[in-house]
């Protein structure tokens, strides 16, 4: 892909059915679930893309059998709770799933594991994360002394008991420990201290590890109890299509005063960025929810808003999309954990958008962002974050002269995205 993209206003309202790659949280989840597990798993639907590759490798380089030969399927040879390879060096690229996932998961072997990644990993802290682990027996450190990547294991199983981790900053270090703690020596109970964020990314967690035969007893997420010696059982599972990945095609048609369908997204989901429809709701988009699609059809103009954001990290930039289109302020609140993202996304976002005209103010954990007569032509920065070039790319469907750099870091969560965006004209 080139080192930038044009994006060409369409011409009139979209109007399309869309089909989504598989989702890239539940797709993590079950690849470090089937490996934990006796015998053989498939995950179907599954999504293939940097963030998945890198945790198949990592996977395949602790000995796991990890293949995915057929497009959207992942089979996975499970160890039954063992670790293969004794030592091992990681890279993880920028996935912070896949960080935090494998630092927990070779917590379970017997040697030493160094887990490394691209230079803005070493800036995304883990810290909060290895001291849970240790307060559960595992001796962990980051290697620079800055609580971030490189980390390194030395492994010698989990020993279990009680552990304590913040839960104002990421729920990924809280999904780690429950994805492991079945094979703990001894029951593991979590407490949280605060409000947790991102709480449906955990109700997500705990589907799948009950898919596999795991029960978790969640106490309102302040404190959570796995129970020692159960084990996760080989299972063929379906993988959804991605709600985060989803939003964008919601969001063309809220833009553009049109209609998408996107298929196969049951209303029942779990994701929490199923939440960005109600979102569009609120701001004059007319949703209707299937058996098994969701169709959202764009107002004439777009409605202001104020909205606590903090389940839905994810689709916060797609909300900022839509904001100078519509016909009064969008207030977006308690998303402070955007700000240790692939980059602050806080800042980033402001930064583009005031490229194009946009009036933003910014605070610690959240945005305010003003409506525009008018967008300026503009190259837009990505930060090497994809969805940073997913949601600015939708603002080029509606307003001329907007082009976008680097539009091939979308291959971490969403290779085809701009085939598909393309396909609205």
């Amino acid at each position: 892909m080139s080192e930038s993209l044009k994006i060409n206003p369409l011409k009139r309202p979209a109007d399309a059915e869309i089909s989504v790659p598989g989702s890239k949280s539940y797709t993590n989840r079950a690849l470090v679930v089937s490996a934990l597990a006796e015998g053989e798993s498939l995950l179907t639907g599954a999504l293939r893309s940097d963030d998945t590759e890198r945790m198949s490798n990592c996977l395949n380089s602790l000995g796991f059998e990890v293949t995915n030969s057929v497009e959207n399927v992942f089979t996975i040879r499970g160890a039954g709770g063992r670790i293969p390879a004794a030592e091992g060096t990681l890279f993880v690229g920028n996935s912070g799933t896949t960080a935090r996932f494998i630092t927990a998961l070779v917590s379970v072997g017997s040697g030493s594991y160094l887990i490394d990644g691209v230079p803005r990993m070493r800036q995304r802290p883990i810290q909060d994360l290895l001291d849970g682990l240790d307060e559960l027996g595992v001796e962990s450190s980051a290697e620079m002394g800055n609580g971030c990547p490189p980390v390194r294991v030395l492994a010698k199983g989990i020993r279990g008991g009680t552990t304590h981790l913040p839960g104002n900053r990421s729920s990924q270090y809280l999904t780690a420990i429950l994805l492991v703690s079945p094979y703990a020596s001894k029951d593991v109970n979590i407490l949280i201290s605060g409000e947790l964020v991102s709480k449906p990314y955990v109700d997500m967690t705990i589907e799948v590890m009950a898919r596999f035969g795991i029960e978790v007893e969640n106490q309102d997420y302040s404190r959570l109890v796995v129970k020692s010696g159960q084990r996760y059982q080989a299972t063929e599972y379906p993988i959804e299509p991605d709600a985060s990945n989803a939003s964008y095609f919601f969001a063309a048609a809220a833009l553009t005063g049109g209609r998408v369908k996107v298929m196969g997204i049951p209303p029942t989901s779990v994701q929490g960025d199923m939440g960005f429809v109600d979102i569009l709701e609120k701001m004059g988009c007319m949703v209707t929810k299937s058996r098994d699609n969701v169709e959202v059809i764009g107002p004439a103009r777009l409605r202001g808003i104020d909205i606590d954001m903090n389940d839905m990290p994810d689709v916060v930039q797609t909300v900022c999309a839509l904001a100078p289109f519509a016909d009064g302020p969008v207030n977006i609140r308690n998303i402070a954990n955007l700000r240790i993202k692939e980059t602050d996304r806080i800042a980033a976002m402001a930064t583009e958008l005031r490229k194009l005209g946009v009036e933003v103010h910014t605070k610690p954990d959240g945005m305010t962002i003003q409506p525009a007569k008018v967008l300026l032509p503009a190259r837009l920065d990505t930060y090497e974050d994809h969805r940073m070039a997913m949601s600015l790319a939708l603002i080029g469907l509606k307003a001329s002269g907007i082009e976008i750099r680097d539009p091939s870091c979308v291959r971490k969560s969403f290779p085809t995205f701009f085939d598909l965006l393309g396909s609205l004209h």
